[in-house]
């Protein structure tokens, strides 16, 4: 005999995402607190090698977004990467993609919460991060549509701020140009790391295909939306990196802590420095934003397969949210927050991250002619590119991100065996 379970449990998620605001979450995802912290240890790792390691991690990017784009249109489902590689690949290699973006996205819930912090109040960055995470959580709990308004707020803030910062540096008077030697004297390897740390600024796109389930006609929707948000945001990073570059050199901008700000100060417009501050903490927020959005929808997707605790998988019957599974991974970003710093977050997530695109690339190569298949060099690229990516990164990154997916896996293994002998 059957049981219906009420919507709560099983019901739907609303679509009411159109082409603009799908763009919008993947621009809030992706122009976030990325660029104001990204470019001083990608210029510690590349030197000069900088823009070549932004060039590398686009390509990269590019063939992930491609590859996300053509899945998500066969599988328009909350969870991602998860889904398509449950359905591509096997169980497995779906729940191990899930498992990466998961933990990894929330250890950079994490770190974005402690950029806000180390920006609104340096001597209390931790309370004012654990504020930020709750203060974002009730807007996810009320629904996506509120999240969109106000990620689109954030977005042109942060572009306003982006901008004065080029034409600051592009435009100063008193700012002596600094000298710049593409690539002549970085390591191959320091290049690889390089990317390796510049494409966690970009790894916001995928939030879009996470949300599959609650945008107006994701055959058409979302194939546009994940190229155009990559496409603008890949300008403005090229811009920053340019101008920023071209008044500080990799040099000194290797030690810099705010490259930023340090960049408008040099051009000789310190009046800009709050404007900076104030970007980047918004930056952050509207990064938070969006990153507790798709973790919280992945979440969804393996609770409904029992992956994770099958209570997080109710929808709220009247927001149309899944309310248990916000709460959840809200509760754990808030404690992250308050015990963990900036770096070692942020090292660990782009393992996960880079591990997760590896594994949507994967399933991108599965797809017939007839399921819209990317170019055959597409995916290849883009899984060799994740892999390589992901092991040239500092090797406590690759140490500590190796292990949890391992730890992952061997839970999975147990599971199935327990289930095996019931």
């Amino acid at each position: 005999m059957g049981t219906t379970l009420p919507s709560d449990e099983a019901g739907e998620l609303r679509r009411h995402l159109g082409v603009f605001d799908a763009v919008v979450i993947g621009l809030g995802s992706m122009i976030g607190a990325g660029i104001f912290a990204a470019l001083t240890p990608a210029a510690v790792a590349g030197g000069s090698g900088l823009l070549l390691g932004l060039a590398l991690a686009a390509v990269v990017a590019y063939c992930n977004a491609t590859s996300s784009a053509r899945l998500a249109v066969r599988y328009p489902q909350s969870g991602g990467t998860y889904v398509y590689g449950r359905e591509r690949l096997g169980d497995f290699w779906g729940y191990l993609a899930g498992w990466g973006f998961v933990v990894g996205k929330t250890a950079s819930c994490a770190a974005m919460a402690l950029t806000v912090g180390s920006y609104v109040w340096p001597r209390q960055a931790h309370p004012v991060a654990v504020a930020a995470v709750v203060a974002l959580t009730a807007v996810n709990y009320v629904g996506v549509r509120k999240s969109a308004w106000l990620t689109r707020g954030i977005v042109a803030v942060v572009l306003a701020a982006l901008a004065a910062v080029v034409t600051a540096c592009l435009t100063g008077g008193t700012a002596a140009v600094a000298h710049l030697d593409i690539g002549s004297d970085a390591a191959f390897g320091g290049v690889l790391q390089a990317a390796g740390l510049l494409f966690f600024a970009f790894a916001g796109y995928a939030r879009i295909a996470t949300l599959g389930e609650e945008v107006r006609d994701p055959k058409r929707t979302i194939p546009r939306a994940i190229p155009l948000a990559l496409g603008i945001t890949l300008v403005v990073y090229a811009a920053v990196a340019v101008a920023v570059l071209l008044v500080l050199g990799p040099a000194r901008l290797a030690h810099t802590t705010a490259p930023l700000a340090e960049a408008v100060r040099a051009a000789g417009v310190p009046s800009l420095v709050p404007l900076v501050r104030v970007g980047a903490a918004l930056a952050a927020l509207g990064s938070l934003l969006a990153l507790i959005l798709g973790v919280s929808r992945t979440t969804l997707a393996m609770a409904r397969d029992r992956h994770l605790p099958h209570a997080l998988a109710a929808v709220h019957p009247r927001f149309q949210v899944p309310h248990r599974a916000e709460l959840a991974v809200g509760a754990v970003v808030a404690i992250l927050a308050a015990t963990t710093d900036v770096r070692g977050a942020i090292g660990f997530s782009s393992f996960g991250v880079l591990a997760y695109y590896a594994v949507a690339n994967a399933s991108a190569w599965t797809l017939t002619p007839a399921e819209g298949r990317p170019a055959r060099i597409v995916p290849l690229l883009g899984t060799a590119g994740c892999l390589v990516l992901a092991f040239a990164l500092p090797f406590a990154s690759v140490l500590w991100g190796a292990a949890v997916i391992v730890a992952g896996a061997a839970a999975y293994g147990l599971r199935r065996a327990v289930a095996h002998r019931a």
